[in-house]
């Protein structure tokens, strides 16, 4: 079909990134935009225009007068608020741009307040209920999570997290004050190894949707929700290695100083926002050391579904899943 002069063609692919996705750097652009805090401020009536823009682009039909930016925007508003799997819009806090603001005071209070073990307890605490907030939201797929499912992954990824953090904190008391200040950064890496595959156990129980390069279905690979969930653990952990490994050295430096001994109201917010500048560019960059759209050999799928796609499609020798964040 003809386009009218100076309207978009319909051949833009915003089912795919803006950038190359089978680059580091690409990635990490896309990643920039998708975590941007700044989509928080957006009003529910900005984001219900950019979902039009969107659904309407996908549809056939072009809004008057939109440019190439504009739809490129519409579509970074429309997927850092709905889910890619279901539609349904994500709550705010669950959202990819809520990460920064909410990690980073949660992270300077749990960096901040490490001596006391109610802090700890409590800090640890809120830290698991927003990340069993996050990973709901950002689950692969549309397979439903029972609420039993979600309390257990729950109840035993705080548990884990409290466990690490009093059981180093206890080991920690006649090493150097320094070390006690990475307890909490070791407690929350042990829960991420908990938490996500607890949450996203029903992925482990009947896989993913595997696809082919053209995103026609094959069928699902409890194989491919394995390397998925292990990918997003790995980022997760790195994610939180800047932001709590470089502020407490620089805080236990300050601290010594009679700068901060003579204002020791300034500890927190200088914290808070030594974590906030490091989220700013770990969250977006870990997130990119994997391609969200993951590829695993067919010789590495279950027996079954191996023998299903070679009869299928014998000439596929790669599948693709979304890994989720």
């Amino acid at each position: 079909q003809e386009s009218k002069m100076g309207e978009l063609p319909l051949d833009i692919n915003i089912q795919e990134p803006r950038w190359d996705q089978s680059t580091f750097l690409g990635r990490a652009r896309h990643f920039f935009t998708v975590t941007d805090p700044r989509n928080l401020l957006l009003s529910g009536a900005q984001l219900e225009a950019s979902r039009n823009i969107v659904q309407n682009y996908r549809a056939g039909v072009v809004t008057p007068g939109l440019t190439e930016d504009q739809l490129w925007r519409a579509k970074y508003v429309y997927d850092s608020a709905f889910h890619p799997d279901t539609g349904e819009k994500v709550v705010l806090i669950g959202r990819m741009s809520a990460q920064v603001p909410m990690n980073m005071t949660i992270t300077g209070c749990m960096l901040t307040f490490y001596r006391k073990t109610p802090t700890v307890v409590f800090w640890q605490w809120v830290n698991q209920s927003f990340n069993a907030v996050v990973n709901y939201s950002n689950r692969s797929g549309d397979a439903p999570i029972t609420v039993r499912q979600l309390g257990t992954a729950y109840v035993s990824a705080t548990t884990g997290a409290v466990a690490t953090a009093l059981g180093l904190k206890s080991l920690t008391k006649h090493l150097p004050p320094l070390v006690g200040r990475f307890v909490p950064f070791a407690a929350v890496a042990a829960a991420n190894c908990i938490n996500i595959p607890l949450m996203r156990q029903r992925e482990l129980q009947v896989g993913i949707p595997v696809t082919d390069e053209e995103n026609q279905r094959l069928g699902h690979s409890v194989a491919a929700a394995k390397q998925g969930i292990f990918q997003v653990v790995i980022s997760r952990i790195c994610m939180a290695i800047p932001a709590m490994a470089i502020p407490p050295v620089i805080m236990d430096t300050l601290e010594k100083k009679d700068f901060l001994k003579r204002r020791p109201w300034l500890g927190a917010p200088l914290q808070v926002g030594l974590v906030g500048f490091c989220l700013v560019f770990a969250t977006p960059l870990c997130c990119a050391l994997f391609p969200q759209r993951s590829s695993l050999p067919v010789s590495r799928l279950e027996p079954e579904l191996r023998a299903r796609i070679r009869e299928q499609n014998p000439d596929i020798e790669v599948v693709y899943y979304n890994k989720g964040l």
